[in-house]
């Protein structure tokens, strides 16, 4: 019996097509053209201005500055638990490969306060800092470890299938070759790893700058100095003051996206050179 494969038909390919757009448009483009017009019906003097205000200038520092570093965190450690689930077989393996997606499934509200009731000066580890006059809550150093908190899921499930597919034989003739097991990972594994490993820690990265609920409760919420862009935004439509707030939303729209493709097109470069 001969079988012979048959490509899609073009009224199939037209009909997907045109689902993915409709998706697209109504659950993406459309809320984000909607901001953009929001922003425009303001004057560019306006716009301007916002940015001015130290407030602001403070709370974009502060949400960018404590993504980038639990992004790179997140990177370092979400490879290394990466790969001892990959690589190495020992009791209780299940149970940590399955506790890693608690974030995901945890609401950030009751991760807040969790990690408030932690790390607070009476809490279990944060008592333990104080004593040598170090304060977890209530500072950038809260605020880093729950974007810690809720972006390392996002290495790992980005580096795990990726190091479950990397072909045995490349380090098999690595070795065969005379490489020692340093210059093996670093010129054969590292190289293939780092284009999901940058997935991984961006997407933990703009999760970071966009978190509310797990960062609101170990912040404390001090302008100036632990007020993040989301709760800025909450509190300037409270006040009524919405060009600041659209202006704040925009701006990191656009730097969260910029940084996005930026790191897309590098690594479509960068598995282009591989292949």
């Amino acid at each position: 019996m001969n079988f012979q494969f048959r490509p899609y038909s073009k009224l199939t390919f037209s009909l997907t097509i045109g689902l993915v757009l409709f998706y697209t448009s109504m659950i993406i483009l459309i809320p984000i053209l909607g901001l953009f017009i929001k922003t425009f019906e303001f004057g560019m003097s306006d716009l301007m201005n916002v940015f001015k205000e130290q407030r602001i200038q403070d709370a974009l520092i502060l949400s960018f500055g404590t993504s980038l570093i639990a992004a790179i965190i997140n990177m370092i450690l979400g490879f290394l638990f990466a790969w001892t689930l990959v690589r190495y077989k020992f009791p209780g393996k299940k149970i940590i490969n399955s506790l890693i997606d608690l974030p995901f499934m945890l609401p950030t509200a009751v991760a807040g306060i969790s990690l408030t009731s932690i790390y607070s000066n009476n809490g279990w580890i944060g008592s333990y800092f104080h004593n040598f006059g170090i304060q977890i809550a209530y500072t950038p150093i809260g605020i880093i470890i729950a974007l810690v908190f809720v972006g390392f899921p996002f290495v790992v499930r980005s580096v795990q299938p990726v190091l479950e597919e990397l072909p045995k034989e490349l380090e098999e003739s690595a070795y065969c070759l005379g490489a020692t097991r340093f210059q093996t990972f670093y010129k054969i594994v590292l190289p293939y790893l780092i284009p999901s490993c940058l997935s991984g820690a961006s997407m933990a990265f703009a999760r970071g700058v966009g978190e509310y609920g797990s960062v609101v409760f170990i912040s404390g919420n001090i302008p100036g100095k632990t007020e993040i862009l989301p709760l800025l935004i909450i509190t300037k439509l409270e006040q009524y003051e919405y060009t600041q707030a659209t202006a704040i939303a925009l701006l990191m729209l656009t730097l969260s996206f910029s940084i996005m493709l930026s790191l897309n097109f590098w690594q479509a470069r960068r598995s282009r050179y591989l292949i």
